[in-house]
């Protein structure tokens, strides 16, 4: 793959983390934690959507591609959603700390799908 934006792809990463970590916390104090997890995993994909365009793959935002856009989020959500019930509920780990676990295992098909979603097949070999 291309380093460049791999390296662009982790950076809008870290923030979006950042910014769902964020929101999370927020919303954990209202809400229980899976609710809370569904809304800010929502509410970033938003943010995540128009920096991937610009910084990452250097694309146009469309509506098209925006209404796309949660189809490359749909691996992470499921990885992500079960791995935190499975660590909070029947792991027994802190609610606070599950969801930066979960988060890193569906980097990579996030990845992959994104480019796709956002530059398409033909594209997504060059830079």
């Amino acid at each position: 793959m291309i380093p460049g934006r791999i390296l662009r792809f982790a950076l809008v990463g870290a923030v979006n983390t950042g910014v769902y970590y964020g929101l999370y916390l927020a919303l954990h104090q209202v809400l229980p934690y899976l609710a809370a997890h569904v809304l800010a995993f929502c509410l970033a994909m938003i943010g995540s959507y128009f920096l991937n365009c610009h910084f990452t793959f250097r694309t146009k935002p469309t509506l098209k591609k925006f209404l796309l856009f949660p189809l490359s989020n749909a691996a992470n959500f499921v990885i992500t959603s079960l791995g935190l019930y499975l660590l909070v509920d029947l792991g027994g780990m802190n609610s606070t700390i599950a969801p930066l676990l979960v988060a890193v295992l569906a980097i990579p098909v996030t990845f992959v799908v994104s480019q796709l979603v956002l530059v398409g097949k033909e594209k997504a070999a060059v830079r």
